[in-house]
């Protein structure tokens, strides 16, 4: 086995066994408390710039298959796990996690005490850190991840926005309409959606289609005249990386669609949804990532489990008084969804595409189409 460490800028060293690339990356380190859905988690490029670590100790036992990706490729920096499983046995498996990472050059550690590393991060916060197979001097590695750049205040939506605007014609797949116990929906009229993607996980999209949406993918530097220039029914803004505020050009966008089309908005949608209207955001001390996290619907008091994957919240104390809040994360009281009281346009912190509940959340993309429905042009 190919010995490496994770370094972390307090000076914490962990040292295991190298799998998938060997390498050196630096990134905010991070974890996730989901049991499954590791392939979805390395595909989402919410993750770029950061090292995930999920909690649940064995990882990659079904594998790896070509339907489940939520983009072209994975986009974190590093993977760490307790034991990376040395046997991968689904029916839909055509590849093992191992060879997955070293396909697309993504350093994985295992064999380190991952509760210890979470407990650090849960006390101290997420921290820059260092994984290598090429450094192990500890004194190095610490020096590195103290220096390394974090997420505050970066672009990272750049570094994952697709090339080009395209039509999306995939629904869900087959096996997804199995777990989620679904079948395609009749709709007697078609709506438009421009979908922003600043790191949309594709499963929104094909969520937006079985909602009886045709959906063009933009980039999400895309300005408000070139969005309205497709002549949409709603506008939706994607999940994607990092800190939302440096992303100017965006709330800018979004500032000039607010009033023209209903808005929906996810994750990054939210955040930016929320700046583009008046408020606020800050970054959290561990941030929220797994598939348990309980929301409240404030309108109808249910409470929703859900799927997460944000370092980022919206600040309660700057709203501006025509946006309410929706839902909350019940771990923590912060905002989880938002209304604007004055234009058709609302917002969740959370993915309800990725189906925790399974259903709990589904009602929100009905939700957008209803507001559509009231607001055609």
């Amino acid at each position: 086995m190919t010995p490496a460490k994770l370094a972390l800028e307090d000076g914490t060293v962990f040292t295991g066994e190298a799998f998938g690339a060997t390498g050196e990356v630096d990134g905010e380190v991070v974890f996730n408390t989901s049991m499954t859905g590791y392939q979805e988690i390395l595909t989402d490029p919410s993750y770029r710039g950061q090292i995930v670590t999920m909690t649940y100790p064995e990882i990659g036992n079904y594998g790896i298959n070509a339907e489940d990706v939520e983009s072209s490729k994975p986009h974190l920096a590093g993977f760490i796990v307790r034991e990376n499983s040395r046997i991968a046995s689904n029916f839909r498996c055509d590849g093992k996690l191992d060879e997955y990472l070293a396909k697309h050059g993504i350093v994985g550690l295992a064999g380190i005490d991952t509760r210890a590393l979470v407990r650090r991060i849960r006390t101290l916060g997420a921290m820059k850190g260092v994984l290598s197979t090429t450094d192990l001097d500890d004194t190095s590695l610490v020096a590195k991840a103290k220096a390394s750049p974090g997420l505050v205040g970066r672009d990272l939506v750049r570094e994952v926005l697709p090339e080009q605007a395209r039509v999306w014609s995939e629904g869900l797949t087959k096996w997804a309409r199995i777990a989620d116990d679904m079948s395609a929906p009749s709709y007697s009229e078609e709506f438009h959606v421009v979908a922003m993607d600043f790191g949309m996980k594709w499963n929104i999209a094909r969520h937006l289609q079985e909602a009886g949406c045709r959906v063009t993918v933009v980039p999400g530097t895309a300005s408000a005249d070139e969005i309205l220039a497709q002549n949409p029914d709603g506008v939706f803004l994607s999940n994607g990386p990092g800190d939302p505020e440096p992303l100017d050009y965006a709330i800018s966008t979004i500032r000039n669609l607010l009033g023209k089309r209903p808005v929906f908005g996810i994750c990054l949608g939210h955040q930016l949804f929320a700046l583009a209207s008046g408020a606020k955001t800050f970054k959290l001390k561990f941030g929220h990532r797994g598939a348990n996290q309980p929301v409240q619907n404030l309108d109808s008091t249910r409470v929703e489990i859900t799927a997460q994957n944000h370092g980022f919240a919206v600040e309660e104390e700057t709203l501006p008084s025509h946006l309410e809040i929706t839902h909350r994360n019940l771990n923590d009281n912060t905002i989880a969804g938002l209304r604007h009281r004055e234009v058709p346009a609302f917002s969740v912190q959370y993915h309800p595409e990725a189906s925790s509940g399974p259903h709990d959340s589904e009602y929100l993309f009905h939700q957008f189409r209803e507001l559509m429905t009231s607001c055609r042009v």
